[in-house]
């Protein structure tokens, strides 16, 4: 198997990694949500990737390609520039396989990723602040050591080794549509493939971060392109930056369409997935579900499959992406109140929000801003609320007993 044409990774190829894999990847089963399909109108079923060995779709990949390694480039060594997933991949898989490992991670991957990489027992590096520079160090490294570069998406084994998703899809499942989150494009290429050859009639859909939109970019230009300015999302896993050479020659004519995802839409699809279907996914892993809810309507009345590709997300990350779905669905209500500074005003303020049957989450008191008159204070407070209808009962309230309420969020 080589990288020079599409033609290059083969559905035997795919076959051949999942007989690797047997014994050390267990097949993920697809989970039917009738929450998900009763608000698509479709009917939906979740990939979970997230409960895969090292936590994503990651181990497939680069097991497959540990796995197909010479004596002779298992003795160079092995290195790999990640974000956290291919990272912790690489690392098990190299470890199992008795092969040293060095992982090239970013200075701002999350420190759950970076000290799960570490857990594994080979070496982890930080160098730069995103994806391409860490990639930029690890090919410094394989100059000068001579060890092998094991490329996260643009290798022909490991995109056989994600291709095994799409055969689980199409072993159980014939659906209209298949939607993969997608950075380097690794896992959309080995689907494709899969796809192609167990279910053609399936349509493929790549979802990708908007503030890493090198697929869109790449299909508009017609060739695999870096995106000019600075990658900046939620969704590290998809936070590459550039398209993958291989992988792009294989879906560019294999896929129905790319959709674009926003952090915050990213971030209600974390929310859902965990509340709802008490799955925890990273921003890459949930990309796919927010393409889907975008879409909508689009796919009403079809049969989908959705890839949740990883569960990786650092604990203070997933923190704001709660309180920041809390406060859209207005379970959560921040206000700054302005009152005077005498004994009973504070008092009054909580009994009117009590009333309401709000529960003070936290509060702060200040007298002594610049911007807060003399005789005043200041009181910002964070509620727990039950729904838009409910911050209008309470703002009404605050306004009929007489508090002016200067922010609001």
């Amino acid at each position: 198997m080589s990288a020079a044409s599409p033609e290059s990774v083969t559905i035997e190829d795919l076959e051949r990694a999942r007989a690797r894999l047997a014994g050390i990847v267990k097949p993920t089963p697809l989970i039917r949500s009738e929450t998900l399909s009763r608000m698509t109108g479709a009917e939906v079923y979740l990939k979970p990737e997230n409960l895969q060995k090292t936590g994503s779709f990651k181990i497939r990949g680069a097991y497959n390609r540990v796995a197909s390694l010479a004596p002779a480039e298992a003795a160079r060594g092995a290195v790999a520039a990640s974000a956290g997933n291919h990272g912790q991949a690489l690392a098990w898989a190299a470890s199992r396989a008795g092969v040293r490992a060095t992982i090239v991670m970013p200075t701002t991957a999350a420190i759950a990723k970076i000290d799960a990489t570490r857990s594994y027992g080979q070496t982890v590096e930080l160098a730069g602040i995103d994806y391409l520079e860490a990639r930029r160090t690890a090919g410094e490294i394989c100059a000068r050591t001579g060890a092998l570069f094991v490329d996260a998406y643009d290798d022909p084994f490991v995109i056989a080794g994600q291709g095994t998703v799409g055969l689980e899809i199409a072993d159980e499942l014939t659906p209209d549509f298949v939607l993969v989150p997608v950075g380097g494009g690794g896992l959309l290429a080995g689907i494709a493939i899969a796809l192609a050859a167990r279910a053609p009639r399936a349509k493929l859909i790549g979802v990708e971060a908007a503030g890493s939109p090198q697929l869109s970019l790449s299909l508009e230009r017609g060739a695999p392109c870096t995106v000019p300015t600075a990658v900046d999302t939620i969704a590290d896993g998809l936070a590459t930056g550039r398209v993958g050479r291989l992988p792009f020659e294989i879906v560019r004519n294999r896929l129905d369409r790319v959709v674009t995802v926003d952090d915050f839409e990213i971030g209600e699809a974390v929310l859902l997935v965990l509340e709802r279907m008490k799955l925890l996914a990273e921003g890459a892993g949930a990309a796919a579900l927010a393409g889907a809810l975008k879409l909508g309507a689009a796919l009403a009345g079809r049969r989908m499959a959705i890839v949740v590709s990883g569960g990786n997300i650092d604990v203070n990350l997933l923190d704001r992406i709660i309180g920041h779905g809390l406060a859209k669905a207005g379970r959560l209500m921040r206000l700054t109140v302005e009152m005077r500074d005498r004994p009973g005003e504070l008092q009054r303020l909580l009994a009117a929000i009590t009333e309401q049957g709000a529960n003070v989450r936290a509060i702060q008191h200040d007298r002594t801003r610049r911007d807060v008159r003399i005789g005043g204070a200041r009181v910002t407070l964070e509620l727990e609320t039950r729904g838009h209808a409910h911050i209008e009962r309470i703002r009404e309230a605050l306004a009929a007993s007489g508090h002016n309420l200067l922010i609001e969020e």
